[in-house]
């Protein structure tokens, strides 16, 4: 079986402007996907805990607004704007926004 890349078309967007906090919890809109990776703004709400999990893909945290903790393989790493975080699949990691958090989260497809 082989698979067919689709072209995907050119994509702009403001992230300050598609960023809503929900007054608990997590909003998540996913703004674009394609066959290898998928992007998803984040917003979460002050006090907001995610429990540990892991994924199995590739993750970059992109820090956009606000404040929190993520704990990756142990390691407890202070999620403030402008931080870039590189999570490879199946890494335990888990969240608290100490402030409303919003980061845009990159999920890619691992080749084997």
């Amino acid at each position: 079986m082989t698979s067919k890349t689709v072209p995907t078309p050119s994509f702009t967007t403001q992230l300050r402007e598609q960023i809503e906090y929900p007054t608990g919890g997590v909003l998540s809109k996913v703004l674009l996907k394609d066959n290898n990776c998928q992007y998803t703004l984040f917003c979460l709400a002050s006090g907001t805990e995610i429990s540990e999990h892991t994924s199995t893909r590739n993750a970059t945290v992109h820090v956009l607004q606000g404040r929190g903790i993520l704990t990756l393989e142990g390691r407890e790493i202070t999620l403030v704007p402008g931080i870039f975080v590189f999570m490879p699949a199946n890494a335990p990691h888990a969240l608290k926004a100490e402030e409303n958090l919003a980061f845009l989260l990159t999920l890619s497809e691992i080749n084997h």
